[in-house]
Order: C-alpha cells, then structure tokens, then sequence
C-alpha cells in the first residue's frame, strides 16, 4: 500500500496496487473508490482530510485507518 499526500487540496490517494483504473465509484463528495477491471479496489481518494475522513464503506478500513493514524488524521467509523 503507496499513499500521497498533498496538503495544499487536503487530500489523500492510497494505492492499494498499481493496475489501470476502469472505473471510480463516488461514495460522497468527499471519498471515491477507483476499481480495475475485475472489479477489484485499487485505490481510494479521500478529501478534506483535515476534518477527518469517514471510512465506513472503504476496502481495507484497518489499514487505511492506520496509515491516516500514522499521519494524524482523525478517522471516523
């Protein structure tokens, strides 16, 4: 798992694995799930982080929840 941070949008890409995007499905206006072609997550891109994220419905919510710890953004469950 790869995760970028940019400060300056307030948002975070974690990758879960390097295959091309297909499709992106939107959770809300501020967190979107980016699949592969069979259908597997690969990424999620969540913004306005500096209020803390929500991660109910995000693939690998321990490790995501844990890599937003790690970086001293408020999670939400």
């Amino acid at each position: 798992m790869k995760i970028e941070f940019d400060r300056k949008d307030d948002a975070i890409y974690v990758y879960f694995n390097n295959q091309p995007v297909v499709y992106t499905k939107k959770l809300d206006d501020m967190r979107y799930i980016d699949y592969s072609e069979d259908n597997s997550p690969i990424g999620v891109e969540l913004l306005c982080v500096s209020n803390g994220v929500n991660i109910d419905d995000l693939p690998n919510k321990a490790e995501i929840e844990r890599a937003l710890g790690d970086r001293g953004i408020k999670v939400f469950a």
